[in-house]
């Protein structure tokens, strides 16, 4: 099966959907599909085109940025020639050009799925707000042409804005989720990189620094969280500066990060390998998810971070709540609420016996497993076109 995967970004940039992206199209290569990835020349050092991992990666260029988004002119003509190259068709949303995309699959009865990985809520401005409701229209537009909608959780799905209009073709497949198994001196040698001074809790957070990731509710929880743990430490990975759209938020938090880098209790670690990733989790006493509002739909990091053991205190978000529920390894907070994250963490730290209660099995979210799923719901999807007149 020829395979066409189209999203606005894939991977060098980072972010759970671009992960998300080159999990699902490695699995399905490693399957034996021909997988294509049409994406964004972000970065003009990027080549063109190129192979990573068996999947086949063309870039369209870029003629301007707009807000987190890119206008790339040559794009239809690309998507016209690939969507006629290939058998089926996934779209990665939120993304603006999806609905062509989309409508040249109907067009050429090729099956098309849309992976909706969350609702887009820009950070506040008169601009953000018009590419927003463009966005929103495009994404609807999409909703009609594709043949059916993925989605993590049936938890997000009946709340999300929308995937509740568009019930109908909601299925939902859980989220491919692989991270490398680390030897114990790995894991040591992580440790003695990063804490040094061997600072007991570690809680971490992995994200990228967006508004809707809520890093300022951690920070308003340390001051308490500290007053029992002097000597916490706060890790924080991912890409933390320069990140598009997204420069005034870290102005804004700068103050408290460089106090709390100044006594010791926050780190910013910075981009990380998946090994890495493994050994960073492996070190964590908690991890924390205060995620704002529906623009995050589950939070892949935290069953990354189950898988090592690893207890979550996430907010109570629809999606993003689920780990900790199916999982039994957390606890859950009301959205935004510093105060009751600081206790969810203090608790959390004041009773270590969790393991005894908890779900381990991940077996789910097994990158090939989801991978089949993919196929069969596209197999799906071509006997009903065959069949229709």
């Amino acid at each position: 099966m020829k395979v066409l995967i189209v999203l606005t970004y894939y991977r060098p940039h980072i972010s759970g959907l671009t992960i998300y992206a080159e999990r699902i199209a490695r699995a399905l290569a490693k399957r034996g599909n021909q997988v294509t990835v049409l994406t964004s020349r972000f970065d003009p050092r990027l080549p063109l085109e190129e192979i990573c991992d068996g999947v086949r990666v063309v870039r369209v260029p870029v003629l301007a940025r707009l807000s987190k988004g890119v206008i790339m002119p040559s794009l239809g003509r690309l998507a016209s020639k690939l969507v006629k190259e290939h058998d089926v068709i996934q779209l990665h949303l939120p993304q603006f050009d999806a609905a062509g995309v989309a409508l040249r699959g109907r067009l050429h009865k090729k099956p098309t799925l849309i992976t909706y990985h969350c609702d887009l809520e820009l950070p506040p401005g008169l601009f953000n707000r018009i590419a927003n409701l463009a966005v929103l229209a495009m994404n609807e537009l999409a909703a009609i042409f594709t043949h059916g909608i993925v989605t993590y959780t049936d938890d997000y799905a009946n709340h999300s804005r929308y995937t509740r209009r568009h019930m109908q073709k909601v299925k939902i497949i859980p989220p491919p989720v692989v991270l490398p198994t680390i030897s114990a001196d790995e894991k040591a040698a992580f440790h003695a990189d990063h804490n040094p001074k061997d600072q007991r809790p570690v809680i971490g957070m992995a994200a990228r620094l967006a508004t809707e990731k809520g890093v300022e509710v951690l920070l308003k929880a340390m001051p308490e969280v500290l007053k029992y743990h002097p000597k916490a430490l706060f890790q924080f990975v991912g890409p933390y500066k320069n990140i598009i759209g997204e420069e005034q938020y870290f102005q804004r938090l700068e103050p408290e990060f460089r106090k709390f880098e100044a006594s010791g209790n926050w780190q910013f670690l910075g981009s990380m390998s998946p090994a890495q990733m493994s050994a960073f989790y492996a070190n964590l006493d908690l991890l924390v998810v205060p995620s704002l509002n529906s623009t995050e739909a589950f939070g892949l990091v935290q069953i990354e971070a189950m898988m090592n053991g690893v207890r979550c205190i996430t907010s109570n978000l629809p999606g993003v709540r689920q780990p900790v529920k199916i999982h039994k390894m957390g606890a859950i907070f009301p959205i935004g609420d510093a105060g009751e994250l600081a206790q969810r963490i203090l608790e959390a730290l004041d009773h270590p016996d969790y393991l005894q209660q908890a779900n381990m099995d991940f077996s789910a979210y097994d990158p090939d497993k989801v991978a089949v799923q993919y196929e069969e719901l596209f197999a799906e999807i071509d006997a009903g076109l065959r069949t229709s007149p």
